[in-house]
């Protein structure tokens, strides 16, 4: 605590200086006045907690300057000393909250036992004081819970009393941008370059967990946007700007109404897993955009893209496997769906394509990941994007593993896609496209090539592999028609007879199988 000592008589200054242990009795000496005004002066600029002054003075007198002091704002204690023994400038110096009033000669022990009471009076009500403010505080944020969601009666509260008074407020949540590393000590006030003495431009509490910001007022708002900025421009790496995430809601002109800039910050934080590489911000403008474009999200189409990855890995074609992958992510992104949910439609995915790649090569030996290391991998990743491109990269693997390409002969890539998929409904019309072909193209290079159509080399690939199959006796007939892609045994025993001459039981009882 500081104490300033006020007389204009020097010898008498002087020795009040050093009459008590000042720092015993718990203060510092920071200044001290020889008239008046000098005082009033040093008061309203030093502001010490104690002021020890002389009634007596020019300029002005000590009762007038603790008068002019109090009506300045300042709420430090006064002694007063007097050379006189007046009860009623005892009392008019009281009147003006003068805590005591000793006359002189000093008596030391009597100014030390003032000194000491005044400490203690200090200490006491700035306890109180903080303990209000505590109170106070807490208060002030349950006010600003119940405004964030709506459970609040506006229409009672003292807008300026709470300091929440603007023309316009905007809601704020911020967190880390990842789950690794985080700038601990940022300190929003210096990003925004904002002063925010007694909360002024913006609050800051947590709400239902979330770490959330009140801007409130133009100049807030203004500075945010301008924050912002880094952000568009791409953060520099390590940085504050770099660890952050935001997200933003619309603007509101009315405390009543800030509940849905709150709403905004909620959405968009499930949309969160939906953002790009490094983008640190969302904000309510894609969230409209996005509610404006929404469509229902089917977990049945996990097989339709299952079925198109596993062409398009089998067909050595990574434009359309990219291709696929980023209309898999805008499908994604466009579905009203919750994270968990897309989070297993992407497992199903994985887990059908993997499934599709060893029914097609059952003896190659293929760099699969088990399916409980997926799920954990897939469940653990933040964003969209992540999964995504762990996909990408499976599926290159897989490509370089199982594909053929000479980069020379397309139909030696086709041959290789038949010869392990002559199970499946191969059809020319859609097993062209997978090369970059079309249709009747590829159905010439077949003829021309080959000196057969398309659907006989396929004839003839499905009815060589029946009959390594009739070699197993425990396969009913109808069992390896179905093995090699014809669901109709009597259409299986005339293709068969055309190409062997004979059907499938005689050929087992011919070859004494």
């Amino acid at each position: 605590m500081n104490v300033l000592i006020a007389d204009d008589e020097q010898l008498v200054l002087e020795g009040l200086k050093c009459i008590i242990d000042w720092e015993d009795c718990g203060f510092t000496l920071c200044g001290t006045a020889v008239n008046g005004q000098d005082a009033l002066d040093k008061i309203l600029s030093l502001v010490p907690d104690l002021v020890l002054l002389d009634i007596r003075m020019p300029k002005m007198n000590g009762i007038e300057v603790v008068q002019a002091a109090v009506e300045a704002g300042f709420s430090g204690k006064f002694i007063i000393l007097s050379g006189v023994s007046d009860f009623k400038l005892a009392q008019t110096a009281m009147r003006y909250g003068v805590d005591f009033y000793l006359t002189k000669p000093i008596d030391e022990d009597e100014l030390e036992q003032s000194v000491r009471t005044v400490h203690d009076l200090i200490e006491k009500e700035s306890r109180a004081s903080r303990s209000y403010s505590q109170y106070r505080d807490r208060a002030r944020d349950n006010i600003l819970r119940d405004i964030l969601l709506n459970t609040c009666d506006c229409r009672a509260l003292d807008l300026q009393d709470l300091d929440l008074q603007a023309g316009i407020y905007q809601v704020i949540t911020y967190g880390n941008y990842n789950q690794d590393t985080f700038y601990q000590e940022w300190n929003f006030s210096d990003l925004m370059r904002v002063t925010n003495q007694d909360n002024h431009s913006f609050d800051i509490l947590e709400v239902e967990q979330r770490k959330v910001i009140l801007l409130k007022g133009n100049f807030a708002i203004a500075r945010f946007e301008n924050m912002l900025q880094h952000y568009r421009a791409a953060p520099q790496k390590g940085s504050p700007f770099d660890s952050i995430f935001l997200t933003y809601g619309q603007p509101v002109s009315q405390i009543q109404d800030v509940h849905l800039s709150y709403q905004d910050v909620c959405q968009l934080e499930d949309r969160r897993f939906f953002c790009a590489q490094n983008q640190h911000v969302i904000g309510y403008d894609e969230l409209h955009r996005h509610l404006s474009s929404t469509h229902l999200f089917s977990q049945d189409r996990a097989p339709e893209y299952a079925e198109a990855f596993s062409n398009y890995i089998q067909s050595h074609n990574p434009t359309l496997i990219t291709g696929t992958l980023r209309e898999l992510s805008a499908y994604l992104t466009g579905c009203v769906a919750e994270i968990t949910d897309i989070k297993h439609f992407l497992i199903d995915i994985y887990i059908l394509v993997k499934q599709k790649i060893m029914q097609a090569f059952p003896h190659a030996d293929l760099p699969f990941l088990a399916n409980a290391s997926v799920i954990i991998l897939v469940e653990e990743k933040y964003y969209l994007y992540e999964i995504i491109a762990f996909l990408a990269e499976q599926f290159e693997m897989w490509m370089h593993s199982v594909g053929y390409s000479s980069g020379e002969n397309v139909l030696d890539e086709v041959l290789h896609y038949i010869r392990h998929n002559y199970r499946e409904n191969l059809k020319l019309e859609t097993l062209a496209p997978l090369f970059g072909y079309n249709s009747s193209y590829l159905g010439r290079l077949f003829t021309k090539k080959l000196d057969v159509n398309f659907n006989a080399y396929l004839d003839q690939v499905r009815i060589a592999k029946a009959k390594e199959l009739l070699e197993d006796r425990s396969l009913k007939v109808y069992e390896i028609a179905e093995q090699v892609g014809y669901s109709n045994v009597d259409y299986f025993h005339r293709k068969f007879k055309k190409y062997e001459g004979t059907s499938p039981a005689e050929y087992r009882k011919k070859k004494g199988m």
